[in-house]
C-alpha cells in the first residue's frame, strides 16, 4: 500500500478541521457588519494558506498514484470530487474576503490585518456574498460525500483507500 506523505496527511486533516470550524463560527446578514466573525475569517483564511503547501507537497510526490485495478469510473469520480473540493477550498476563503471587503468589514488573519479586496458598498454586498454563504453548505456536503466514499472503499470494496490517508496507520 502506498500512503500519502505525513505532510499531506497532516494538511488533509487540518483542512477538514478548519473547514468545520469555519462553518461553525460563520455568521451571516447584518450582524457581520456590527460584529465581524474574526475567528471565522482566520479559520477560512487558514484553509486558503494550506493550499500552497498542499499543492507543493502533491507535486513533490506526497500523493500516491491511484490503486492498481481501480475501476475507471471510480478513478474519474475521485478526480472530479477532489477537483471540486479544491475549487471550494480556494474559492470560499476568497469570496468571503471579497464579501467582507464589500461590507466594509476589516479582515484579519489571526490578528494580522489584510487589505480589502474591493471598495465597500452600502446595502447588500452582492451575489459573491450569497455564493460564499451557499458554498459553505456545499463544501460540507462535498466533504461528507468524500468521507462516505472513503468508508465505502474501506468497508465495501475492502481496499486501502482510507488507510492511505489515516493518521493512525502506517
Amino acid at each position: 500500500m502506498q500512503r500519502y506523505s505525513k505532510l499531506m496527511i497532516a494538511i488533509h486533516w487540518a483542512t477538514a478541521l478548519l473547514i468545520l470550524g469555519a462553518w461553525i463560527t460563520s455568521e451571516g446578514g447584518r450582524a457581520v457588519r456590527a460584529n465581524p466573525p474574526l475567528l471565522h475569517f482566520s479559520l477560512g483564511l487558514a484553509v486558503l494558506a494550506l493550499v500552497v503547501p498542499r499543492l507543493i507537497s502533491r507535486l513533490l510526490g506526497g500523493a500516491p498514484s491511484a490503486e492498481a485495478g481501480q475501476r475507471p469510473l471510480l478513478a474519474w469520480g475521485a478526480k472530479a470530487g477532489h477537483a471540486a473540493l479544491y475549487v471550494f477550498i480556494i474559492g470560499l476563503p476568497l469570496t468571503g474576503w471579497y464579501a467582507a471587503s464589500r461590507m466594509g468589514v476589516p479582515v484579519s488573519f489571526f490578528g494580522i490585518g489584510l487589505p480589502a479586496l474591493t471598495g465597500a458598498v452600502q446595502g447588500s454586498p452582492g451575489i459573491v456574498a450569497e455564493l460564499h454563504e451557499s458554498g459553505g453548505t456545499i463544501i460540507l456536503f462535498l466533504a461528507g460525500l468524500h468521507a462516505l466514499m472513503a468508508l465505502w472503499h474501506h468497508f465495501v470494496l475492502h481496499d486501502a483507500t482510507l488507510r492511505r490517508m489515516s493518521p493512525f496507520s502506517g
